[in-house]
């Protein structure tokens, strides 16, 4: 079943493809009443995907309050606890910084807004996305859940890590008594991996309405303009890949090849949704069958859903040098360079935030005098980076975790049928 879940996905996003664009061509013909009634199919068409999306997001906050709670009562003690920490919060900000760093070199290499003949927005123009200026008072306050069922009813992932971790080290502490706690937690998780077999089978349907309603909406054209910024985003992308997958295995070998291999569905399913929130479970059980101990996974998997977005991070420093190279802004070297720690600060704040990126890049901007209006020159194909931007997210999670799995100890032995999905 699992192995023909991959393949309708596949399906789904070609279909997807096929229609969106024949209905985009069969309707557009320039016209105001054209577009509106091409919005009104794309948002028809977007219900399935946000079902689906929803589905999902029920799972998340039960499924990493079980996972991470049983996880910390498996390492025994808080020192374990803290070693993993900084091992994963240490690995992260590393990956952020060659993130950043890649971007900013590609861009200037590779020069993707010199020369693009788009009209410039128009100052003031409202961009949708919001400009609130980075606070690091807000930033710190808004880590500790001020209740755990708001965290978990707006799935603030950070906050339930941090409820979690709290939990976990206060069974620690209990010991014996509460070991009734621990049986139900741990019963918590099977069930909420099974419902997630269960909505991972309306997924061809949602990554079908996904892309569907993208092209419905904007058509190839828009596409062709941008071509070559969008070319040489998923280049740095692919370089990005390379460099992360190279320096996992430094550390674990040839078994790089078969992690790969193992991650390959969470990683299609956060490339057609551009969801990181689709590809949870499925990246869970992955890494689990891989060998990755749970008590590792469950805490730096959802850590890493916070601190260690890599293709994010790689498009907060390429989109926002591309808007300014579009201006025809000459921003020196060391301008560039306090941008990428302005980034490399901002975009901790930005977990469970929709879009997170381009907030990060509206909130930049205007700090280093490049127009707020630009944003709107990468909105019409924000969608299609995305996609690749969530799917680097995948790997680079992927590779933290065993990295800091032969760390800690190694890796237990793989579950059968490593290399395929399981169902």
């Amino acid at each position: 079943m699992a192995k023909r879940l991959t393949w309708f996905i596949v399906g789904g996003l070609l279909l997807g493809l096929i229609v969106g664009l024949a209905i985009n061509h069969a309707i557009d013909d320039g016209s105001a009443a054209a577009a509106a009634r091409l919005k009104g199919i794309a948002g028809n068409f977007s219900i399935g995907t946000t079902v689906f999306l929803r589905l999902i997001r029920m799972i998340i906050a039960p499924l990493v309050f079980g996972t991470l709670v049983s996880g910390i009562a498996q390492m025994g003690d808080g020192a374990a606890l803290g070693r993993v920490g900084a091992r994963a919060i240490g690995w992260f900000l590393l990956a952020s910084l060659l993130s950043l760093g890649l971007g900013l070199l590609l861009v200037n290499l590779l020069h993707p807004g010199v020369g693009v003949n788009l009209p410039i927005p128009p100052a003031g123009a409202d961009t949708g996305v919001s400009t609130e200026a980075f606070s690091l008072a807000k930033f710190v306050t808004h880590i500790f859940p001020a209740s755990m069922i708001d965290a978990m009813a707006q799935n603030e992932v950070l906050q339930i890590v941090v409820f979690s971790v709290f939990v976990g080290v206060a069974i620690t502490g209990v010991g014996e008594a509460a070991r009734p706690l621990v049986r139900a937690v741990e019963a918590l998780v099977p069930v909420m991996l099974r419902v997630t077999d269960y909505v991972m089978r309306v997924a061809p349907l949602a990554v079908f309405c996904a892309v569907a309603a993208t092209l419905v909406e904007r058509g190839p054209a828009v596409i062709g303009q941008l071509a070559y910024f969008m070319g040489s985003f998923y280049l740095a992308l692919l370089l990005l890949w390379a460099i992360l997958l190279g320096a996992g295995a430094l550390f674990i070998g040839r078994r790089i090849i078969d992690l790969v291999r193992v991650i390959r569905e969470p990683l299609l399913i956060a490339f057609t949704t551009a969801s990181s929130e689709a590809a949870y479970p499925r990246m869970l059980e992955a890494l689990e069958r891989f060998g990755i101990p749970n008590r590792i996974a469950s805490f730096v998997l959802p850590l890493g859903y916070s601190f260690n977005l890599d293709g994010s991070m790689m498009y907060c420093t390429f989109a926002s040098l591309f808007i300014a190279q579009a201006y025809g802004i000459h921003l020196t070297l060391g301008t560039q360079v306090a941008m990428l720690l302005f980034l490399m600060i901002s975009s901790k704040g930005i977990a469970s935030v929709p879009r997170a990126s381009l907030v990060v890049i509206a909130a930049v901007l205007p700090a280093f005098h490049i127009p707020g209006e630009g944003l709107l020159l990468i909105l019409a194909v924000d969608h299609f980076l995305d996609m690749g931007r969530t799917a680097t997210n995948v790997v680079g999670n992927a590779v933290a975790n065993a990295v800091i799995a032969r760390w800690e100890g190694g890796f237990e032995r793989p579950m059968p049928g490593l290399l395929e999905p399981q169902a």
